[in-house]
């Protein structure tokens, strides 16, 4: 995986699908300031990006998830993957809505899941865990057995951490926030000092100590 996790990060990075931006953090939604930006949609643009994720994420089912029988990925960012990889894989595919339709079958997940059916969810990103854990009760709630979640990037924050173990729900990513900001230190897309207020952010993101240089 540490080969991978290094390839994924340098395709990330060369694409701008996650970028640094330390010195002028970004605002989130929550209000929290950040010093990254991830838009994973982008890895399906590149051709040569969009194989070694899709081809990534069919090798991190197959070792860690041996016995999947289904792909389920989160709306909106995690169907394409799900659905490439599942093509890859010769697996059946479906998709969890955020919120059950309001009209027809008022269904919320869309694809055939057979009661008991061992599932594996496909995620772009995790940050602090929230709205694909929604998307493995949904699962749940249908009858399914969730063996897992197989993601592309994942931040490592401690309250998504929890949250997923609080689940009992097993995240794989190709590659994290770590491994990407050491590759953008290496390759001088960041320099070697601002890895360390990386992570502190990740650490803590509500602690805003590591903006304007701060060591």
């Amino acid at each position: 995986m540490e080969q991978l996790e290094k390839v994924i990060a340098k395709d990330l990075l060369r694409i701008q699908a996650v970028f640094f931006r330390p010195d002028q953090p970004f605002t989130w939604a929550s209000g929290i300031k950040s010093p990254v930006y991830c838009d994973n949609r982008l890895t399906l643009s590149d051709p040569a990006v969009r194989t070694h994720v899709e081809e990534g994420l069919a090798d991190v089912v197959r070792r860690f998830y041996p016995d999947a029988q289904a792909l389920m990925g989160t709306s909106t960012a995690g169907i394409a993957h799900a659905a490439i990889t599942a093509h890859l894989m010769g697996l059946p595919m479906g998709y969890v809505r955020s919120g059950a339709k309001d009209h027809g079958r008022q269904n919320r997940i869309e694809g055939r899941l057979v009661p008991g059916e061992r599932v594996v969810v496909i995620e772009d990103l995790i940050s602090t865990g929230g709205s694909v854990l929604e998307v493995v009760e949904a699962l749940r709630e249908e009858g399914a057995e969730v063996l897992g979640i197989a993601s592309i990037f994942t931040y490592g924050m401690k309250k998504g951490l929890e949250r997923l173990a609080a689940a009992d729900v097993r995240n794989v990513s190709l590659t994290n926030f770590d491994v990407v900001a050491a590759v953008a230190a290496e390759t001088g897309y960041i320099r070697a000092e601002d890895v360390q207020r990386l992570i502190r952010f990740r650490d803590n993101p509500s602690d805003e100590s590591w903006i304007g240089g701060a060591v």
